[in-house]
């Protein structure tokens, strides 16, 4: 695996030449109009900051580069590529760049949902069991307290038992079956913890040509990790991924095809998919992970993706200008050029909390004053988070880097995407994008 030092020799040459480039190119975006920093509130000089905050992580040696975009009140005030999209060849990232979203999928797949919720075919309180029998008679692991769990986190997605093994654990029945609502609030228990992860990856793998069909009736034979809505705990592939195949379901469509059809196809993102086309492909930037020795490119670059299974729970790639179409039809309630695809009362449901005071928080992520909507999390009191967000707003993350908040009051979207998972880029970044706001 071939390492590179934490220092990027000649990045700065060719920032500048990335800067160049946009300074020829106008900031633009298929359906959101570039505009004036200043006619929407926002000061052109504090927004010179963001690409500061950037290139402090990149001559650190802890992102090779990054896309960063704003938009308020229906205008892009600040769209700009930062550093590089390869570290070997030095390649100059680009305003277009193509990112693996990882579970910034997942506020698209909710959107999905609600769309066939809004027509009458999935309720949020019914029972997975009426799309997919398999999810009739689900049992709960219990672990047992004789054999303990040294180490261990109850409810990390992933986490590992201090001496490398799965505590013993029986099963009891559930008490009440899983329902839509479930899945969309990470409250299901499946594949939530160390025994519904372990137990799913041992009973059912998946495999390389797996679908949908295939793999999430196979799941259910897992125990969940708690009892259905007693707990929030993040679900981060499966949960979301039955959702998928119930829409594919109730919709006779792939969920590829769906997502092509009422979602990308109407708002125009014509670089988003569950495998980059070939021109996507061209503009993929590199996945890296840090390391003692500086940023190593990551052993498989494509891990997420899939030309069979279409997971809306970590499997898109997208540019920051298609995701900013998604975004900005959120804050716009719903709508985006004259192509409605929610309601803004079904846009409002999608970021109310529905969790109560259960949330606690993502790895890395402030749970305190934040709750959880469907698939997103929910600032509450930024003050208690911690962050320069408006109350009220919603977005998500996801592993390699990237991550959308959409704020309704601001009437804003921001968009940072990165491939390499730093969390402090997104803090940097959301600090400087609201010292920018003068009005």
């Amino acid at each position: 695996m071939q390492q590179h030092a934490t220092k990027l020799p000649g990045a700065r040459r060719h920032l500048t030449i990335t800067l160049l480039l946009a300074g020829v190119f106008p900031l633009c975006a298929a359906n959101v109009p570039a505009g004036s920093p200043e006619s929407v509130g926002v000061s052109t000089e504090r927004l010179a900051r963001i690409h500061e905050a950037m290139m402090r992580h990149i001559e650190a040696g802890e992102i090779s580069g990054a896309v960063t975009l704003v938009a308020r009140r229906g205008r892009i005030v600040h769209f700009e590529a930062h550093g590089l999209m390869d570290l070997e060849s030095k390649r100059p990232m680009v305003k277009d760049a193509v990112f693996r979203l990882a579970s910034m999928s997942k506020p698209v797949t909710a959107v999905a949902v609600l769309t066939m919720i809004e027509e009458g075919k999935i309720r949020l309180a019914d029972r997975v069991s009426k799309f997919i029998p398999e999810y009739k008679d689900m049992k709960v692991a219990v672990p047992n307290p004789a054999t303990g769990m040294p180490g261990a986190i109850p409810g990390t997605p992933g986490g590992t038992p201090g001496r490398g093994a799965v505590p013993q654990f029986y099963t009891v029945p559930a008490f009440r079956e899983l329902t839509v609502l479930d899945l969309l609030t990470h409250t299901s228990g499946i594949a939530s913890g160390v025994i519904s992860n372990s137990e799913s990856n041992r009973i059912a793998p998946r495999g390389p040509t797996d679908t949908l069909a295939d793999y999430i009736p196979r799941i259910a034979a897992a125990p969940l990790e708690f009892q259905p809505g007693s707990q929030w705990a993040y679900s981060g592939l499966a949960g979301p991924d039955v959702l998928c195949r119930i829409v594919e379901i109730v919709s006779g469509q792939s969920f590829d095809q769906f997502l092509k059809t009422r979602i990308f196809d109407p708002l125009e993102m014509k670089d988003t998919a569950f495998y980059p086309s070939e021109s996507g492909q061209q503009r993929l930037v590199t996945l890296y992970q840090r390391s003692p020795n500086g940023l190593q490119k990551a052993a498989n670059q494509m891990a997420l993706s899939s030309k069979t299974y279409f997971s809306g729970a970590s499997g898109l790639t997208s540019t920051a200008e298609d995701y900013l179409q998604f975004a900005q039809m959120l804050v716009n309630g719903g709508v985006l050029n004259g192509k409605r695809i929610l309601s803004p009362k079904t846009v409002e449901l999608m970021a109310s909390n529905h969790v109560g005071d259960m949330f606690n928080g993502k790895l890395g992520r402030p749970s305190h004053g934040m709750g959880f909507g469907f698939l997103v999390a929910v600032v509450q009191d930024s003050v208690a988070a911690g962050l320069r967000l408006s109350n009220g707003s919603f977005g998500w993350d996801g592993a390699f880097g990237t991550q959308v908040w959409i704020d309704p009051k601001e009437k804003m979207v921001t968009i940072v995407m990165i491939q390499t998972q730093v969390p402090l880029v997104q803090r940097d970044f959301e600090n400087a994008v609201m010292q920018a706001l003068i009005d």
